[in-house]
């Protein structure tokens, strides 16, 4: 691979993750905090192909590119062009809760509802036994899935870093459920806390419920993960 493939290489990889930092595609893969990262990662590359085009016209290559190098771009358009849904319920039912620490919780905002993330709500009900849920309503948004008794539950992905460490924060959904929901549909659940809890059968943590008062259909957020603190 000559310079001039090199550059260009270095260039599309640079542009693509400044689009995905602009666009927030990025949030695909990786958290919301770390899109300054993702920004001067793309920036840097691109810097980086200017560079190397302006050594090769001073010191021209010898020898072409063999051909086959060329193929090396198609990996970047698919990355453009097909860019992979976020996890859903397929991988959140085959991996087990990311409520299995402990974690001190802090006091809720007044005014109900309130709205938490599900891990929050999670922590909440099952660390501090629904202490500071007590008379409070509380609005959680999260992807449906179920187990393999049909039991319907709320969903979020919890990433420390990226997608590839992902781990399901699942709520348990009782009280006025809708009659007809389908797997990886995003809903929006207004409720207030129970006291009933399931056992993950994958890691056997602790999954609470959230007894449902209202439950609307909504498109999925630009961010379909979520992360402590």
């Amino acid at each position: 691979m000559n310079r001039t493939v090199q550059a260009i290489l270095l260039f599309l990889v640079g542009g693509v993750l400044l689009h995905a930092g602009a666009t927030g595609l990025y949030l695909r893969y990786v958290k919301a905090g770390l899109r300054p990262l993702v920004l001067a990662a793309g920036v840097v590359l691109v810097i980086a192909a200017v560079a190397t085009v302006w050594y090769a016209r001073r010191r021209p290559a010898r020898h072409p590119a063999p051909r086959v190098s060329w193929l090396l771009v198609l990996p970047v358009f698919a990355l453009v062009l097909a860019a992979p849904p976020a996890l859903g319920s397929y991988s959140a039912m085959r991996a087990g809760t990311a409520v299995t620490a402990p974690r001190i919780v802090a006091p809720l905002p007044d005014g109900n509802p309130v709205s938490l993330t599900v891990i929050d709500y999670a922590d909440r009900a099952v660390y501090d036994q629904g202490r500071s849920l007590a008379g409070r309503t509380v609005t959680l948004t999260g992807f449906v899935a179920f187990d393999h008794a049909g039991v319907p539950y709320l969903v979020r992905m919890l990433l420390n870093c990226c997608a590839a460490d992902a781990q399901p924060v699942k709520v348990g959904l009782a009280g006025a459920v809708p009659p007809v929901l389908q797997p990886d549909s995003w809903l929006e659940v207004t409720g207030t806390f129970t006291a009933e809890q399931a056992k993950d059968p994958v890691n056997g943590g602790a999954i609470p419920f959230v007894d449902v008062g209202q439950a609307r259909p909504v498109p999925p957020p630009a961010d379909p993960y979520e992360s402590r603190g």
